[in-house]
């Protein structure tokens, strides 16, 4: 991703979403998501083994039944 490429995706998320941003917040965020994208690339391409990638040990928290938070057995 480019610099053009993350203010183009700033500003046109921003509109959408009716958040009103100036050029000096607009550049603050595309800063932000470009050093979040190379963040990310950097993890992308760690090779992890299956030892290092703990699936099984994940379990889910139980679904609300109610569905405001509290859950009913």
């Amino acid at each position: 991703m480019t610099e053009q490429d993350a203010l183009a995706y700033v500003k046109a998320s921003a509109q959408l979403q009716g958040l009103p941003l100036d050029e000096d917040r607009v550049k603050a965020v595309a800063v932000h998501l470009l050093r979040s994208a190379h963040l990310a690339s950097l993890l992308d391409n760690t090779p992890l083994s299956p030892e290092h990638e703990l699936a099984e040990i994940y379990k889910s928290a139980a679904f609300p039944a109610d569905g405001y938070g509290d859950v009913k057995p």
